[in-house]
């Protein structure tokens, strides 16, 4: 919600860039994607990616908000670390039985 509501009365994570808070946003929803839902892996990416464009797409519509391309790498580095996180947490869940 955060991402399409004008620039002047969003909430900011101190001192981190716009492209981190994508990266850091989409790397937590993919995590918790895969742990809620057990969705594959090309369905995350899927899902995920329309869900960032969808944004870039929403924010050209919102007063001053602009869409980025590089918003769009940034979701998909957060994607691509969400998922290195689910497998790794899957490896130490699937050590420890």
């Amino acid at each position: 919600m955060a991402a399409i509501v004008p620039q002047e009365i969003a909430p900011t994570l101190g001192p981190l860039s716009d492209k981190w808070t994508h990266f850091l946003a989409f790397a937590v929803l993919t995590l918790l994607l895969r742990l809620s839902y057990r969705t594959k892996v090309l369905s995350t990416v899927a899902m995920m990616l329309f869900y960032g464009v969808f944004i870039e797409i929403s924010q050209y519509f919102t007063p001053n908000r602009s869409t980025e391309f590089l918003d769009v790498a940034a979701d998909a580095i957060g994607i691509a670390i969400g998922l290195l996180l689910y497998a790794g947490l899957e490896r130490v869940c699937d050590a420890d039985r």
